[in-house]
């Protein structure tokens, strides 16, 4: 159980984060929106606390966690415009979707998150499948 304790805790922090945001601001905790509002200067405060959540983890925790990348930065990038451009073009990112989308019963919410997963699921077979 204790391996799973920070996954359900940092879980648990989400779902707070985009209840509060919602009940408190009426806006939907997407983060492909809260990055794009913050480049264009709108909320400031609250779309920095989103973004400058990483810099709590690192005062609380005094580290930053492990990660291991073992893809090459041309396949980073390609994955990462692909990410943008798939948010823009479903009109949210996974976050707004997935988090508060499917938990609002949104058939919009469910398709996209269903969509996301299947690309993803997908996108592994073909890289798996080529070596990758």
């Amino acid at each position: 159980m204790s391996a799973y304790l920070p996954s359900l805790l940092g879980g648990m922090l989400i779902g707070a984060s985009a209840v509060m945001l919602l009940l408190l601001n009426g806006r939907i905790a997407g983060i492909s929106g809260i990055v794009g509002r913050l480049a264009q200067g709108i909320g400031l405060t609250t779309n920095l606390a989103f973004v400058l959540g990483p810099l709590a983890y690192l005062l609380v925790f005094g580290g930053w966690p492990v990660v291991q990348i073992t893809a090459g930065w041309p396949l980073l990038i390609v994955a990462g415009l692909l990410v943008g451009f798939g948010s823009r073009m479903g009109s949210g990112c996974t976050s707004g979707h997935g988090v508060l989308g499917i938990a609002r019963l949104s058939i919009r919410s469910m398709v996209a998150v269903a969509t996301f997963l299947t690309a993803g699921a997908v996108a592994v077979a073909i890289l798996r499948g080529g070596g990758l």
